[in-house]
């Protein structure tokens, strides 16, 4: 159905036309983007991606994240997830993962999917569990996260928004 691919040069007409949809369709943030969208150079973006898999090498501010483009069987860019492999101050409420699927190719199944590809990530690179945040509005992202078996940890507010915090046990994934 899709498969995970880490941003390269050859995907960056695809990237930008994937990031234009979203402004098309009067959507701002992307997330789980690594601020693409609040990029004007691919190219700029991309050594900023690369840099912040390493620990040697990711900014100081920010913590090791892969992030992967979900692309279809004809290789077009159907959604964008992260994986941060820690949590900082600022992520404990946000958690170790972001996501968006492109308008136009919403309600297909590809966050699910992509969510179930990066657990296995997750796990394969060490990690036990993982914390995922959603607000309480985007019913299609909760979905996806308890199709994925993310449980209700707990609760906040970001911006006056009442959100919450799932967990996934990634000991119950299976590769």
């Amino acid at each position: 159905m899709i498969k995970l691919v880490r941003p390269n040069k050859q995907l960056k007409n695809k990237a930008i036309d994937f990031k234009q949809e979203f402004f098309s369709h009067n959507e701002k943030i992307i997330n789980g983007s690594e601020l693409l969208d609040q990029t004007d150079d691919y190219d700029e973006w991309l050594q900023t991606v690369i840099a912040n898999t390493d620990s040697k090498t990711v900014n100081p501010n920010w913590v090791v994240t892969d992030t992967f483009f979900a692309a279809d069987e004809n290789d077009n860019i159907v959604g964008i997830i992260d994986l941060r492999h820690t949590l900082n101050d600022f992520l404990k409420d946000f958690g170790n993962c972001g996501y968006s699927v492109r308008p136009t190719e919403r309600k297909k199944g590809y966050a699910t999917e992509m969510l179930r590809q990066v657990l296995i990530i997750a796990k394969e690179t060490g990690l036990s569990e993982l914390h995922l945040s959603v607000e309480r509005t985007n019913e299609p992202s909760i979905k996806t996260i308890i199709k994925n078996g993310g449980i209700y940890e707990r609760s906040f507010e970001f911006n006056n928004e009442p959100a919450d915090v799932y967990r996934f046990d990634l000991r119950d994934i299976y590769s």
